[in-house]
């Protein structure tokens, strides 16, 4: 059976009530216009998960910005060399921790009709947004780092389709640096562009109802569209383990299948030009390999036991050349020493869901915070 992780839509309306607070929006698809063409879809308790929760604990106060991806901060060194924002998806907030473990910036859902499953979150170039997608709640958002407050939404939660503001499954969305957002719509077989500013879709690969390999004209359930330095895409389609890599004008790069993977979740360059993807799988594995000899240059799978990954969703290298990655069904994310394959950090407590500090509930995505000082923000 084919399974698809994650979900939610759109609603960037003029006035949202988020709990009990008027936030005024920006205009576009109003969920009353986006419901004329969009279905909807039944909440489960599964999907609203642990509901409106938080840590608890008083957050420190946010330092600048003073890095970027070019130049990062300083290093806290191993095991993790720098603080990690993760999608704690059923427990509805983004959270970021410190190498030491320390909870020092956290985003709970202000009204879960409006934010609820939150699946993958990266930070904008600038590192002064997050964007975030919610696959099961049909809609993609854009969260002020500082303020800690949601600026921008697009789909119509609790609203599947495929006309103008609608997505069925999004997954995988990245705010580029000229404003443009980047999203895997996964079960509408195609990759989109929107403007931010204007709420159109600006450019589209793929075609609903039309789920086949041919990139970029036709895709087979992306869920994975990683912009790359030079404007590329790195595209994952689920059905045949296929990763592409495409130019913004639509040019096929090349396009492998992934060696070793059945279900491909999100895949991302390493630092020297090869592919690192997660297996969506139970025993779930990262790979490592070269698309253009195919081969695997590096693998974790441990079929049993503490290290064995059970549907793991990102993968990620590191500054340092370690992998961290998102174990979603065991609720933790780790750091894998690259030499060794040992499990050198963790946050999270193995097959055990919670919220409080050092808990979390199928985390589905992360990002490195390499763009505040954190480290010396914490020694004041």
């Amino acid at each position: 059976m084919l399974i698809l992780k994650r979900t939610r839509l759109v609603i960037v309306m003029s006035l949202v009530v988020l709990g009990g607070a008027a936030y005024g929006g920006d205009s576009g698809t109003s969920q009353k216009e986006a419901g004329q063409t969009g279905k909807a879809v039944k909440v489960t308790p599964e999907m609203i998960g642990a509901g409106i929760v938080s840590s608890g604990v008083k957050l420190p106060e946010i330092p600048p910005v003073t890095g970027s991806r070019e130049k990062p901060v300083a290093s806290w060194g191993k095991p993790l060399p720098y603080p990690i924002v993760i999608a704690d998806r059923r427990n509805n907030r983004l959270i970021e921790v410190a190498p030491n473990k320390q909870v020092i910036w956290e985003f709970d859902s202000p009204n879960l009709k409006v934010y609820r499953g939150n699946d993958d979150v990266f930070f904008s170039p600038d590192g002064k947004k997050l964007m975030v997608n919610e696959e099961d709640n049909y809609d993609i958002h854009i969260i002020d780092y500082d303020k800690r407050a949601l600026e921008w939404t697009y789909g119509a939660s609790d609203t599947r389709g495929s006309g103008p503001g609608l997505f069925n499954y999004p997954d995988d969305a990245h705010l580029l640096a000229d404003g443009t957002i980047l999203t895997a719509d996964i079960r509408n077989c195609r990759i989109q562009f929107i403007d931010s500013k204007t709420n159109k879709v600006i450019q589209q690969w793929g075609q609903p109802g039309k789920c086949r390999h041919d990139p970029p004209r036709f895709l087979d359930l992306p869920n994975g569209s990683t912009p790359l330095d030079n404007g590329d895409v790195m595209i994952t389609e689920i059905r045949g383990s296929i990763i592409s890599r495409v130019s913004r004008d639509g040019k096929l790069i090349w396009s492998v299948a992934a060696p070793h993977v059945g279900y491909p979740s999100d895949a991302y360059p390493t630092k020297d030009g090869k592919v690192i993807v997660a297996d969506f799988s139970k025993p779930g594995r990262v790979v490592i390999f070269d698309p253009t000899s195919h081969k695997i240059t590096w693998e974790y799978f441990v079929k049993n036991g503490e290290g064995m990954l059970d549907h793991p969703s990102l993968a990620m290298e590191l500054p340092n050349g370690d992998v961290i990655l998102n174990d979603d069904y065991r609720h933790r994310v780790l750091v894998l020493d690259r030499q060794t394959k040992a499990i050198i950090w963790q946050y999270g407590v193995t097959d055990k869901a919670g919220f409080k500090p050092n808990y979390l509930s199928n985390p589905d995505g992360l990002d490195i915070d390499v763009f505040r000082d954190w480290k010396a923000a914490l020694k004041q």
